[in-house]
């Protein structure tokens, strides 16, 4: 159904064609990173943590997965580190501190296990005469390559999505997903059928409320107004009042898991079974570097605490509703938790809070590499990762 995607050094591959790795230019008492980020006074090791939320807050178009690759490219940078050994254990360890204090380590999950891959794929590489020098500059240089190749997947996946919006559509959507809001401004901007005028169509964003609304939410809305689309702002509790007048579904993902479902912000899932039972397509607009090693059977199997349901009595709170749930883990969380305590230890906030939706109800995984099938995901992590 789609062009398969490069295998994963690919994303990183500085020159095709070349071997000779760049090499980076840093005076020998500077202590600045690649992103211009100084490290703490006195040559600290990289806050990794510290560095994640900075990237976020600095630039509000990087996705978890690619902020948590560029703060471990930074970490790495800026960390001495002799042998490959000690590499890969360092970047192990701050993969675990990130996942320790997120509370929700998803989407990120799938962006260093990404990463880790193309670093034990790229150290198993025959070496030149700089040796490990010479890798571990490479990766960082090439590393960095990654980073705005990530950024420019969303101009891509808004290019193949736009095809699937038409004079008249009514488009239903969630939340303040950045490549869903591409998507939508890039239709907005296309010429119809016809060749003489722009795509006219409809949206309906669904917020939890206008005054909890988050920016992403905002900016896309003000965004499509401005280009004179309609857009109409609703309650979760109206989507199925509105489902009949909708043509199809847009949403976008924090992680898009093994079996080719997605964990999304909460309030997808019903979205979901609601499109399914009125036979509206419900497509997932994803980039494909959040593809993560999940398989998950459930909403109690995301490897993450959220207290979504919380009992109370007179005398207080009775106990979580699934305060048994940790003896009795699936394995499908499994690479959440890869025993080295890296598990999320922060609880994720009501706002945070996101739900599971199994593939049966997904339409089709719009990409970078083109639409997906929600089968096609498991062949495309095999790529990945063997």
């Amino acid at each position: 159904m789609a062009n398969s995607r490069p295998s994963t050094p690919g994303y990183f591959n500085y020159n095709e064609g070349s071997t000779t790795s760049p090499v980076i230019g840093r005076p020998p008492n500077a202590r600045m990173t690649t992103t211009g980020i100084p490290t703490p006074p006195g040559g600290e090791a990289c806050d990794v943590v510290a560095t994640y939320h900075q990237l976020l807050a600095e630039d509000p178009e990087l996705t978890m997965p690619v902020a948590a690759i560029e703060a471990l490219i930074i970490a790495l940078a800026d960390t001495p580190a002799t042998t490959v050994s000690e590499t890969l254990d360092l970047v192990q360890n701050l993969t675990a501190q990130l996942k320790r204090n997120i509370p929700n380590p998803i989407s990120l999950s799938a962006g260093t296990d990404l990463f880790q891959q193309y670093l034990i794929s790229s150290l198993q590489r025959p070496t030149g005469n700089g040796g490990f020098e010479e890798i571990r500059t490479h990766l960082v240089q090439n590393g960095r390559l990654f980073v705005e190749r990530a950024k420019a997947a969303r101009e891509t996946i808004a290019g193949f999505g736009k095809h699937f919006i038409r004079d008249g559509s009514t488009v239903l959507t969630n939340g303040g997903s950045r490549v869903v809001g591409s998507l939508l401004k890039s239709a907005a901007e296309s010429e119809n059928a016809s060749g003489r005028g722009s795509i006219r169509f409809k949206v309906i964003y669904v917020v939890s409320g206008v005054e909890k609304m988050d920016k992403e939410a905002q900016d896309n809305i003000a965004a499509l107004r401005e280009r004179d689309v309609p857009v109409a702002v609703i309650a979760p509790t109206s989507v199925a009042y509105v489902m009949d007048g909708v043509t199809q579904c847009f949403v976008g993902a924090e992680g898009v898991v093994e079996n080719g479902g997605i964990i999304s912000r909460m309030g997808t899932y019903q979205m979901a079974v609601l499109a399914k039972a009125m036979g509206k397509p419900f497509y997932v607009v994803s980039e494909s570097h959040k593809f993560v090693r999940l398989y998950p059977i459930g909403q109690q199997d995301l490897g993450i605490e959220q207290n979504v349901v919380e009992f109370r009595t007179s005398r207080g709170k009775e106990g979580d509703v699934h305060e048994d749930h940790e003896a009795n883990r699936d394995e499908g969380v499994a690479d959440m938790d890869d025993g080295s305590g890296a598990k999320s230890m922060v609880p994720a906030q009501a706002e945070d809070a996101v739900d599971y939706t199994p593939p049966e109800y997904i339409s089709g995984i719009i990409t970078e590499s083109g639409v997906l099938l929600p089968s096609a995901v498991s062949e495309e992590l095999i790529k990945i990762w063997f």
